[in-house]
């Protein structure tokens, strides 16, 4: 068989004695395109070297408590599309507890080890930039909650942003990407960054196709892709390597978490009727933590893991009224539910209103939904966050208006900022009833302080929690036993790879 090089083709004909003459050099390859391209499998590596990964949560309860680790490797018989029977190595990533299922990953980018460390290594690179000076992790670093704990951002050539970079944190939970959820996966969101001109982009033709041919001058990444994509480096491969690896950025295993585990056993051992959390509970995993020297869950809670052991059973009943606050008075689970404890949806708060008039420059999910599909009741909609890991990733909301938990706390106590087109479970609904058939009645009843008029005239009345002191306190401290274990060393360290 004569080899598509010139090379191969002289020899070819020299060997004939150039008695060829249909003969023709062969033509070079067609460029692969920026975008995306069509694989060619015999670049790809082989099956049986090819390991998947696979996400194991605590729903399959016999193999979870087998893994020992969040990363763990293993080896596999498997079956070669081309046939025969192969020992495959795969990695099975243990779920944190609290996560009670495994992410959802896209059958056109499924999780091998290749295309997580090729994740990996673009999600650290600055290659991305087009100054080379900004990375993924530029404004979602690991030792920062995978934020940059900066209220905007700050991009390419020092540019400003206008609004807080949200945590990768269990982002891959997220039914929406971006605060205004116009991503909807990862696949989505790590595209973005590199066509912003205040993120990656210092404008001047195509941001993606200057970036791919900027990772096509590197031997080691055009040899990456092949082996992960089968062709050279493309946006679409990038966007599906990155995503993988922002899909284990996990994290779980808080003292909550632990506490409800604790409960369940409790409820399992004793037979009882209702499942319902004690301080008892939060008690006794707090004193496990003790035991453990477990510094993280207990300085979460401002605990002293060598002073503070006689606190356990104070502090178990405080989270308790934290708990019972945050699912009842306090009005927090309205959005915040779920394992992450977000609705996923959108929500206006009223951050980046002032005087009761909402900018347009902050309507958010309105101006990021398609044309055609407007909803006004989305005006000013931002994405409800996690709130898992939160002592790493202040300051708070899309605006990073808010510095502390405590300062979060008392913006939702007063009703948030009032605007036209605050969210319904922001406002007392019930009063503003009352108000506007009163006025339809022809009675004159002036508007509570802090209330405003729609302009159509209909009355917008805060909801005010009015809350304690205390209780402040109580639920800044739960809000703290959500914090979680770290991200895996694993995922976190930019320095650590897997063996090959």
């Amino acid at each position: 068989m004569i080899r598509s090089s010139r090379s191969s083709y002289v020899l070819a004909v020299v060997a004939l004695g150039g008695g060829i003459a249909a003969a023709q050099p062969p033509h070079p390859p067609a460029p692969v395109p920026h975008t995306a391209a069509v694989p060619n499998a015999a670049l790809k590596l082989p099956f049986k070297d090819d390991a998947r990964i696979e996400f194991v949560a605590a729903v399959n309860k016999a193999e979870w408590a087998k893994l020992t680790a969040f990363w763990n490797e293993a080896t596999e018989e498997a079956t070669d599309p081309v046939g025969g029977k192969v020992a495959r190595r795969v990695v099975r990533i243990k779920v944190p507890l609290g996560l009670s299922k495994a992410p959802d990953v896209p059958p056109e980018n499924p999780m091998t080890v290749a295309k997580w460390a090729l994740g990996k290594r673009l999600y650290y690179d600055k290659v991305l930039s087009a100054n080379g000076k900004v990375a993924c992790a530029t404004c979602h670093d690991p030792k920062k909650g995978f934020t940059d704990q900066l209220p905007v951002s700050l991009g390419i050539n020092d540019e400003k942003g206008g609004i807080n970079a949200p945590t990768v944190v269990n982002s891959a939970y997220h039914k929406f990407q971006f605060w205004d959820g116009r991503a909807t996966s990862l696949e989505d969101q790590s595209q973005g960054p590199v066509g912003n001109p205040k993120e990656m982009f210092a404008g001047g033709g195509d941001a993606w196709e200057g970036a791919v041919k900027r990772l096509r001058q590197s031997p080691e990444y055009v040899k990456q892709f092949e082996q992960v994509f089968g062709h050279a480096p493309t946006r679409d491969a990038a966007a599906k390597a990155i995503a993988a690896y922002e899909r284990t950025v996990l994290v779980g295993n808080s003292v909550y978490d632990r506490a409800e585990a604790a409960m369940k056993k409790r409820v399992a051992d004793d037979d009882a009727e209702e499942a319902k959390l004690k301080p008892a509970d939060f008690a006794k995993v707090l004193k496990q933590a003790f035991a453990a020297m477990d510094t993280n869950a207990l300085k979460s809670l401002g605990l002293d893991p060598d002073r503070d052991v006689a606190k356990a059973d104070a502090v178990g009943a405080k989270l308790a009224s934290g708990r019972a606050l945050f699912f009842g008075k306090a009005r927090c689970s309205n959005c915040h539910v779920g394992d992450n404890f977000t609705d996923l949806t959108f929500h206006n708060l009223g951050a980046g209103a002032k005087d009761g008039v909402l900018p347009e420059a902050e309507y958010a999910r309105f101006a990021a939904l398609p044309t055609g599909h407007k909803d006004p009741a989305m005006i000013g909609g931002q994405k409800t966050p996690g709130l898992r890991g939160l002592l790493d990733t202040a300051p708070y909301l899309h605006d990073g208006s808010e510095k502390t938990l405590e300062g979060v706390i008392d913006f939702y106590d007063r009703g948030g900022n009032v605007n036209e087109f605050l969210d319904p479970k922001m406002r007392d609904t019930e009063a503003e009833a009352k108000i506007a058939r009163a006025w339809a009645s022809g009675q004159k009843i002036s508007l509570p302080e802090g209330a405003i008029k729609t302009r159509d005239g209909s009355p917008v009345i805060p909801f005010k929690l009015n809350l304690t002191g205390d209780e402040k306190a109580d639920l800044v401290l739960f809000l703290k036993a959500l914090q979680g274990d770290p991200v895996d060393p694993t995922v976190a360290d930019p320095g650590w790879f897997p063996k090959k």
